[in-house]
């Protein structure tokens, strides 16, 4: 489905994007896509520090253009006011126009259905092996999740209930403490704690395709966010994203998480 945005090139317009993506690692779908291109190219420049989310999602896919290009197609998206971006945009630029220009002067010369040669194939295979080892040594980013579980009734087995919620299995999926509130009527709701790895879990995925579907739809009536924090490792307050938040200490939570901001999480492991 198409999604619009208007003056993003406003602080008003970014805060509208800013909560769009508090739920989201993409403009649409599940991974990067032209949608994304089309919105990062509306943006004049890197987003405030305080627009936690949208910063987030502007170095991602400024790191994919770099680094590989994007070719996800998308669901389609509409930036009132700012003329589509062309398709060109989706992978980085690679010469000049001048050079460009040299190139098409000598047509005849070229190939296009030439087979690929040792030089292409090996930096090919470089630029995957980059992408591959930066992937593993940059830690995506965590957000902790406060989640209220439904039965249908007053006769829902709450502790079936608990066990089938427990039992979806996601990778960056960490479940946490739970309690069973009192609703009314007899009906109790379950309270439940999860951490997720952002770049690997989608909440909204969690809740419409695992949570809400067979067979634990015989015990999960509905699920509603009641928190969604990003997590910041205090120790490592210093490094790239998490340097753009203010780690001063707060009070702790009964959860044992410091809360430095608003929709920031602290682990005070130690630092001083």
């Amino acid at each position: 489905m198409a999604v619009a945005f208007h003056g993003l090139n406003t602080p008003a317009g970014l805060k509208k994007l800013d909560e769009y993506l508090l739920t989201r690692s993409y403009i649409t779908g599940y991974q990067a896509s032209k949608d994304d291109i089309t919105v990062y190219s509306a943006i004049p420049g890197a987003p405030s520090s305080d627009l936690v989310n949208v910063t987030r999602w502007f170095k991602h896919i400024d790191a994919l253009l770099r680094i590989s290009g994007v070719t996800g197609e998308g669901s389609g998206v509409t930036i009132l006011g700012f003329a589509p971006v062309a398709e060109a945009v989706a992978t980085p630029p690679t010469g000049d126009t001048k050079a460009a220009a040299a190139a098409d002067d000598d047509d005849d010369d070229v190939d296009l259905f030439g087979e690929e040669t040792e030089e292409e194939k090996k930096a090919a295979e470089e630029r995957a092996a980059s992408v591959k080892a930066s992937s593993k040594k940059k830690e995506s980013g965590k957000s902790s999740v406060l989640m209220d579980v439904k039965p249908w009734d007053d006769e829902t087995d709450m502790k079936k209930l608990e066990e089938a919620v427990r039992g979806v299995e996601m990778e960056g999926l960490f479940w946490g403490a739970s309690k069973l509130v009192a609703v009314g009527y007899g009906i109790k709701k379950l309270q439940i704690m999860l951490t997720i790895v952002d770049d690997l879990v989608s909440v909204d995925t969690l809740i419409e395709e695992r949570l809400t579907v067979e067979p634990i739809n015989e015990y999960v009536q509905s699920c509603d966010i009641v928190a969604f924090n990003k997590i910041c490792e205090y120790t490592d307050c210093a490094d790239a994203f998490l340097s753009l938040h203010d780690c001063t200490l707060g009070p702790t939570s009964a959860a044992g998480l410091i809360f430095c901001r608003p929709n920031v999480v602290c682990r005070n492991r130690g630092g001083g």
